[in-house]
């Protein structure tokens, strides 16, 4: 009885997880298949960096009247939209000789990924009840990690069963059974219809206003919001030294580099299991405040590593405290924006995050350039320890105005 209350109770949210987990296996199959291509067609490794450079101009693009356009129409629709769209563009890509050509289809994929990542947030936070979301998002932690360590291991049996062309075809057959099984999802729409509206510089202009009123008015929300952000912000750009610190500071080969990495996708998903599993008993500062320090704590142990071993400790400990922390941070981020807002924030927080990641990255890359590689890695893990700081002392704050015991939530 109980399995079959849980199953009915369940059943759309874990057809979405469903949905999500295809999509983030072919983001994958996407992702290694098109270096791939590229670095065939050129022979040139910075042909192959400009698409790593494509995915944030082109969510700076979008971002800027996203949310406008998310808040307005019915997100289901879009979020099938999307994932229909980018199949047909992907498939397009194995045929086309041109490389800019290519770099123009990838940085419309990334678009209609900038485009359906708030909305699927929008969506989630409508679908999932609130005693639900933290584990829902748990899961959701446990996917995305399923999908880091599933999606390059099926890029390679594709590969030693044909070419990089057919696992182009492949990943595109992922998002449209993606957005066939989003289809299925049930209309959540308050009203049979929407009022028109028109996009124009005057709409995102007064949309803009608004994100700026509520965030004044909201202004411990958003701090913990902007400061869960910029942690992320420095992760990114730490991560775009991590080959380099584990082959040239640490000495790693090859074969013992991509043990690290595996090990943090299997940190993040054992943490998201964990999560799951006493989501009842750990309130969402405890999640979003301690997973967030000890993220930072595991990149400072990374940071101060002379070898395989203290390394491997600091990547399984910010990466199973990741899963908290993003656990903490989505269930936050749903229970204290409304909905009706919750496109346009997430798009004008996402390209204040953008600047600051291209920001982050590049003086990250100079310290790196200019001094060495170990005190930037150490230089940025302590600026994150003090952003993590910070945010804990937010939560502390909203937890104490809110009454809120570690223990206070169910799930």
């Amino acid at each position: 009885m109980e399995v079959t209350k849980f199953a009915r109770s369940w059943k759309a949210p874990l057809l979405l997880l469903s949905a999500i987990g295809l999509s983030n296996i072919g983001d994958w199959i996407y992702l290694i298949a098109l270096n791939l291509i590229v670095l065939e067609m050129t022979g040139s490794p910075l042909a192959v960096a400009v698409l790593y450079i494509l995915k944030p101009l082109a969510s700076l693009l979008t971002n800027v009247w996203a949310g406008s356009f998310i808040d307005r129409v019915n997100q289901r629709r879009l979020m099938v939209a999307m994932d229909i769209i980018r199949a047909i563009l992907i498939v397009l890509l194995p045929f086309l000789s041109s490389l800019w050509m290519i770099y123009s289809i990838v940085f419309i994929v990334h678009m209609a990924s900038a485009v359906f990542v708030p909305a699927s947030m929008t969506y989630i936070t409508k679908l999932v009840v609130p005693e639900k979301r933290k584990r829902f998002n748990s899961f959701r932690g446990f996917i995305d990690s399923g999908g880091f360590l599933v999606g390059p291991a099926v890029a390679g049996v594709l590969f030693m069963l044909g070419t990089p062309h057919i696992a182009m075809y492949v990943n595109a057959a992922t998002f449209f059974l993606s957005g066939m099984m989003t289809r299925w999802l049930p209309n959540l729409e308050e009203n049979g219809k929407r009022e028109p509206f028109k996009l124009s510089k005057t709409l995102i202009k007064n949309d803009w206003a608004v994100v700026v009123a509520f965030s004044r008015k909201k202004i411990w929300v958003m701090w913990i919001y902007f400061l869960f952000g910029f942690m992320m912000v420095m992760a990114t750009a730490l991560d775009s030294l991590e080959a380099a610190f584990s082959k040239e500071v640490l000495l790693l080969s090859d074969t013992t580099y991509g043990f690290l990495v595996s090990l943090a996708g299997a940190g993040i998903a054992l943490g998201s299991l964990v999560t799951a599993y006493f989501s009842n008993k750990l309130s969402i500062f405890f999640l979003l405040g301690y997973g967030s320090l000890f993220v930072a704590v595991g990149y400072l142990i990374y940071a101060f590593s002379e070898g395989f071993f203290m390394a491997a400790i600091g990547f399984f400990i910010l990466s199973f405290s990741l899963a908290f922390a993003n656990t903490g941070f989505h269930t936050f981020y749903q229970d204290h924006i409304p909905v009706h807002v919750m496109g346009r924030v997430a798009s004008v927080f996402g390209l204040v995050e953008g600047i600051l990641i291209i920001m982050a990255t590049v003086l990250i890359g100079v310290g790196a350039q200019w001094g060495s590689i170990k005190s930037a890695v150490l230089i940025g893990s302590f600026v994150m320890l003090g952003i993590t700081l910070m945010q804990g002392m937010a939560c502390t704050h909203m937890k104490g105005k809110k009454g809120e015991l570690v223990k206070a939530s169910t799930g």
